[in-house]
């Protein structure tokens, strides 16, 4: 918590992003991470239109519905209709998620109306799979 906004970092204290938090934690739970993703701009995501985040969190964790994301899980949310999914945030209850935001902090917020229309995807990450 309190870890400032840096665009494509992951160093808890000095800075982060929405994948830099979820990467962050990965390796504080997990070990290593499996994949080092490639350098990214801000737009990255309206640029293709794939699905890119959530194919790579395919790659190394347990999709799970939407629904029954819980604390601990990942949720990855479209900022725009039709548009990608490309913010990911932490679940720590089932109305509440830890994430990082551009131009603020690390922080804990509610998980509202707005944020829920937006949920695209949902993961766990494989050491807290049942």
């Amino acid at each position: 918590m309190g870890t400032p906004y840096r665009h494509q970092a992951s160093v808890k204290g000095a800075g982060t992003d929405c994948l830099g938090l979820v990467r962050g934690v990965w390796r504080e739970v997990l070990s290593a991470e499996p994949e080092t993703p490639p350098a990214y701009t801000a737009d990255w995501a309206e640029t293709g239109g794939a699905e890119d985040m959530a194919d790579a969190a395919r790659r190394h964790m347990k999709e799970i519905a939407c629904l029954e994301a819980r604390e601990g899980d990942v949720v990855l949310f479209r900022m725009r209709a039709n548009g990608p999914a490309k913010h990911a945030v932490i679940l720590t209850a089932p109305d509440r998620m830890v994430h990082a935001w551009s131009g603020r902090a690390v922080v804990e917020t509610g998980l509202g109306r707005w944020w829920r229309a937006r949920i695209a995807y949902a993961f766990s990450f494989p050491a807290l799979q049942d």
